[in-house]
């Protein structure tokens, strides 16, 4: 793999966007073909991927999309930067170092030779060395940026600690909170709301294995708190969920580029969306506005299944009751007779624009949304049929990231 250079050569540019059109024609099968090299040629690195992901073809289509993007766009890297930012804020929250990108080069390097049947040196091997060297480059430098600023963050550290569980509560039947405190006794540092931590366990597999879970609440200096769903096949979310309070699990610092930037003033109103687990980030949103802009109108939209899955209920109900600028609407899909009973609902069905509208004081407003891709499908559409400014739309995946236009 050749040296990164500061720019890339006029050749390279051409050759790399002369690839975009094969790679959107099979980028899935090229990345499918290099996990599977990477990870029987450097099974060291494995821990690093999540294997559900990988299992369910997710991660795969996911770097195929990132891949067609860079090609298509690799002379004209702005386009590029939020995306460039994400997988930053992504890595190191796995703390990615630079040791790993020449593991992953040379097998994406390999894997392009060997699914298009290229020899070594062939031109298009040489173009993709040189722009994949110019990438890492870029991101190893922020990635380094980050870990300064994690470090140096009051209460900071890099890399995984020791966290013990001071606190556990059942906010649902499916969904439960941990709150963590370091084994140290130190204090955490602080975050933007919406941001995650990461989370590490053993694996018999792999020997550690990690996963992302938003941080659920405002930043507190004593405890970081996540509210985890224990998914069906959810190896690390079942294994959290038998967890007790006094374990310890290892957590690194708090990560993402999905947050509610507080230092920004706006007149807007701001609309919090969300279905099923995805009220997590909207909540430490929804808790830090109200103390950072308490005058600032927010509405805040929750979708759930019925009320046995409606994860906190109660709490949200509260914080509208007591703060007269917050409106606070929850739509059940499937409510049951105990529900309609309680009126633990205000409507019925699936959130959509008519609701919005309907609780919206106007269109132009900053909107938040997560939760299952069916549901962020259908917000991203309206939204982009009403004209609302790529700057006001915001929104997060649990998972690797995926297109919301098609499909």
């Amino acid at each position: 793999m050749s040296n990164a250079t500061p720019t890339l050569s006029e050749k390279t540019i051409a050759i790399v966007k002369s690839t975009a059109p094969v790679l959107q024609e099979g980028g899935e099968a090229l990345t499918r073909h290099f996990y599977e090299r990477m990870f029987r040629v450097n099974p060291e690195v494995s821990a690093l991927f999540n294997a559900s992901n990988q299992a369910g073809g997710t991660q795969q289509r996911a770097l195929a999309g990132a891949i067609c993007a860079f090609a298509a766009n690799v002379d004209n890297l702005e386009v590029l930067g939020a995306a460039v930012e994400r997988i930053a804020q992504k890595h190191a929250g796995l703390r990615i170092l630079p040791q790993h990108y020449p593991i992953v080069g040379e097998n994406l390097l390999a894997s392009i030779g060997e699914v298009l049947s290229l020899p070594e040196d062939h031109e298009i091997i040489t173009a993709w060395s040189e722009a994949y060297g110019f990438l890492a480059n870029i991101l190893i430098g922020r990635e380094n940026q980050i870990y300064r600023e994690q470090e140096a963050e009051k209460n900071g550290w890099t890399g995984f600690k020791n966290f013990k569980i001071i606190r556990k509560v059942a906010e649902s039947d499916v969904i439960d909170s941990f709150y963590l405190a370091p084994q140290d006794g130190a204090q955490v540092p602080s975050y933007k709301p919406g941001q995650y931590i990461t989370v590490r366990v053993p694996d018999a597999k792999t020997g550690t294995t990690m996963r992302n879970y938003s941080l659920s609440s405002a930043p507190t200096p004593e405890h970081f708190r996540i509210s985890v769903k224990a998914e069906p096949n959810g190896s690390v979310s079942n294994l959290l969920h038998g967890k007790a309070v006094s374990d310890v699990i290892e957590v690194g610092p708090p990560c993402g580029e999905f947050f509610l930037d507080l230092s920004e003033h706006h007149e807007r109103p701001l609309v919090l969306l969300s279905a099923g687990v995805g009220i997590t980030p909207l909540l430490a949103m929804l808790e830090s506005s109200i103390i950072a802009q308490p005058q600032r109108k927010i509405v805040f939209v929750h979708g759930s299944l019925h009320g046995k899955t409606h994860a906190f209920a109660d709490h949200v109900r509260k914080i509208a009751a007591q703060n007269e600028n917050v409106t606070a609407h929850m739509r059940y899909s499937e409510p049951s007779e105990e529900d309609i009973a309680a009126k633990r609902f205000d409507s019925t069905g699936f959130i959509d624009a008519e609701l919005i509208e309907s609780l919206v004081p106007g269109r132009d407003c900053d909107y938040f949304f997560c939760g299952p891709k069916p549901f962020m499908t259908a917000i991203y559409r309206q939204l982009l049929a009403w004209g609302i400014p790529g700057g006001q739309v915001h929104f997060e995946f649990f998972g690797p990231r995926e297109e919301l236009v098609g499909g």
